[in-house]
């Protein structure tokens, strides 16, 4: 067979060849997405930080976890019966368990809720919480149930790691404060699996060798152990040891961790300390004071007996000033002082009574003599004379007063004179016949007869036509 002949206008290689398609729909695409997540991935455990959290009128609640570079969604169904809903909260960090699953209507994967847990130390914190409520409802924390310790301790029970930096530090601030301190040691271990019920143990070990040996029973059991985390200390956060340190027949002494540490063990003992270092000092308190009382003895009872000695030569002198004032001479020289004390009071009486008595007299003298007629009358004339010169006074002192008004009125009645006026070149014009004053030239008529008054004379005349205005 011969070759077909080409041309350069032949592109018949250059168009592919039709190829079959398989079109899905959306729904039929997300359907097997959901299929190969819930098959391939199913059931998981996840962690994260709660955010966009909110609950539906249904009771649905959904919110979404995320961590620095993704977010998932997540549902739980009210229906759901998942422990510690109430840990659902914004900014929380929580372990989830659920299955994964799509949101077909929204074509978006996420996550069925089936169990919340809180993660890491959060877990931990709420299994101290829970623990810590119950213990507490029981009475455990009661404070009347406290013990006080000795103040003397002559042995104690030590509750420890025979290998951990607790023990150390008790036994070196031992030495330092009271050296002969009898201690009685319990090794367990402090951390890890069986820790709790090897420290609970002790405890009860340390209590039935005391109920045995009531001769050498100790006077406190001290629980100890240096810093760590939450986790290395969790064994005294255990309910078996908190039951041990309750039912514990001697007082115990927790010492757990550092300063701001706190575990169950810290609320049920009758006494906490802060670190193993201050749980020594507080046993060793009472001997370590009293070695300084001890020092400081001899100067304290020296300055005592010296107190005393001048406080009884102070009480010697008060007794002799008494003596001195109790004797029989003294007493018979103040009597003897009295009575020249009453003498003398009894003169001074006498001579203010006769002066007195003078004095009543010439005042009766004097009343006498002013009730005498003669001295009367002499009394009445002097009083008539002196009224009759006030009377003489006073008329004359009236009379000028009242010339001297009258003078002032003569003179004011002189400045208001119409004479006066007219002496100054006025004249006064009035009606002939009426006597009436004329003040307006238009109250004249043609032929009527007027005055002129000067001030010396008078002038008659008639009104002229020339005169009318």
């Amino acid at each position: 067979m011969g070759k077909i002949a080409q041309t350069q206008w032949d592109f018949s290689e250059a168009i592919p060849a039709p190829v079959s398609r398989r079109i899905l729909t959306v729904s039929e695409l997300t359907g097997n997405i959901r299929r190969l997540l819930e098959t391939q991935i199913g059931q998981v455990w996840v962690s994260g930080e709660v955010t966009n959290l909110r609950v539906q009128g249904s009771g649905h609640v959904y919110f979404t976890i995320k961590d620095a570079g993704a977010q998932l969604q997540c549902v739980l169904f009210r229906n759901e019966a998942v422990a510690h809903r109430e840990l659902l909260q914004d900014g929380q960090r929580l372990l989830l368990q659920g299955d994964v699953s799509v949101y077909e209507t929204r074509g978006q994967y996420q996550l069925i809720v089936r169990a919340v847990e809180l993660q890491g130390m959060g877990a931990l914190q709420l299994a101290f919480e829970r623990l810590k409520q119950k213990l507490q409802a029981g009475g455990l924390f009661a404070t009347e149930r406290k013990r006080a310790l000795t103040k003397y301790p002559q042995r104690i029970g030590l509750v420890t790691s025979e290998t951990g930096a607790a023990i150390r530090d008790v036994l070196h601030v031992i030495q330092r404060r009271q050296p002969s301190l009898e201690i009685i040691l319990a090794s367990c271990r402090v951390q890890g699996p069986g820790a709790a019920e090897e420290i609970a143990r002790a405890i009860r070990l340390v209590n039935q060798w005391c109920a045995a040996n009531p001769s050498r029973s100790v006077d406190l059991i001290l629980v100890t152990r240096g810093g760590g985390s939450l986790e290395d200390l969790w064994a005294f956060n255990e309910e078996v040891v908190a039951r041990a340190i309750f039912e514990s027949a001697l007082p115990i002494v927790s010492a757990i961790g550092h300063e701001i540490d706190f575990t169950i063990s810290d609320f049920v003992a009758d006494v906490r300390a802060a670190t193993p270092t201050a749980a020594g000092e507080i046993i060793t308190e009472g001997a370590h004071s009293s070695r300084g009382f001890f020092r400081d003895t001899t100067i304290y009872v020296r300055q005592l007996l010296q107190r005393r000695l001048e406080a009884e030569r102070e009480q010697l002198g008060h007794l002799r000033e008494r003596l001195k004032r109790l004797h029989p001479r003294q007493h018979l020289r103040e009597q003897l002082q009295f009575v020249d004390e009453l003498q003398t009071r009894m003169n001074r009486c006498a001579r203010q009574k006769i002066r007195d008595c003078w004095i009543a007299v010439r005042g009766l003298r004097q009343r006498l003599a002013q009730t005498k007629p003669s001295t009367f009358v002499r009394q009445l004339r002097q009083r008539v004379r002196d009224f009759e010169r006030r009377l003489r006074d006073t008329s004359r002192a009236r009379l000028k007063e009242e010339r001297a008004a009258l003078k002032t009125l003569q003179g004011r009645l002189q400045l208001l004179s119409p004479q006066n006026v007219l002496g100054r070149g006025y004249s006064i014009t009035t009606d002939a016949q009426t006597g009436k004053i004329l003040r307006n030239a238009h109250d004249t008529k043609e032929g009527q007869k007027i005055e002129t008054r000067l001030k010396v004379g008078a002038i008659r005349s008639v009104v002229s036509p020339d005169n009318q205005p």
